[in-house]
């Protein structure tokens, strides 16, 4: 009787011993299924943060790009507005010029005029020596009368002679007058006229008052 139940004792000890292994060799297994699920997230989680990583400092790198294409942009507008106002400024000296250049155009063909006119009416060359009149000419014997011709009194009439200055004396332009005309009837040089008047160019207007007498 002792003998078999040290047989039951026996197997019912190796039945524990062998579900003891087989517990073991369970959980074994189930504990390296779970480290490498737990391994596997982790290399997960490290790829998602190494990724993470690269699109923040992408991310940084395009805000930076941002920000100098915004500065390299108001750089470009304020040239823009500079190189504007330049060209605005070049224009506005251009128009300035073109009025000037046409002032001095017309004030040029004015005073060929003038001189032109001056020349139909000023003495020739042959007159500008008066010639001696015979005293039989000079004198009344016949029917001309006693007085000569205008037109022999012009070819014995020396140019007219500049007329008289008084110191504050004042010349008021006319049409078709110009300084070289003005300063020749008043015996005056242009260059005087024109420091006289405090004038910068050679340039007058009708009924302008000019200064021909220093005080």
């Amino acid at each position: 009787m002792q003998k078999g139940e040290r047989q039951v004792c026996e197997h019912a000890r190796r039945m524990v011993v062998l579900g003891i292994l087989i517990c073991s060799g369970v959980l074994t297994s189930g504990c390296v299924v779970l480290e490498e699920k737990y391994n596997a997230e982790k290399a997960r989680s490290l790829n998602f943060q190494r990724l993470l990583a690269q699109e923040e400092k992408r991310t940084a790198e395009l805000d930076s790009e941002v920000r100098h294409t915004k500065a390299e942009l108001a750089e470009f507008e304020s040239r823009n507005r500079e190189l504007s106002a330049q060209v605005q400024m070049a224009r506005e000296q251009m128009g300035r010029l073109q009025e000037e250049t046409e002032a001095i155009r017309e004030a040029t063909v004015l005073e060929r005029k003038a001189l032109e006119d001056m020349q139909r009416k000023g003495p020739s060359p042959s007159a500008a020596k008066p010639k001696k009149a015979e005293p039989s000419k000079a004198v009344s014997g016949g029917r001309g009368g006693g007085n000569l011709s205008d037109r022999g009194m012009a070819a014995v009439t020396e140019p007219a002679a500049p007329m008289k200055v008084t110191p504050g004396m004042v010349h008021v332009v006319k049409a078709g007058e110009t300084l070289f005309s003005i300063g020749r009837r008043y015996g005056l040089e242009v260059d005087k006229l024109k420091k006289l008047n405090q004038l910068p160019d050679d340039i007058v207007e009708i009924g302008q008052k000019l200064l021909v007498g220093a005080e």
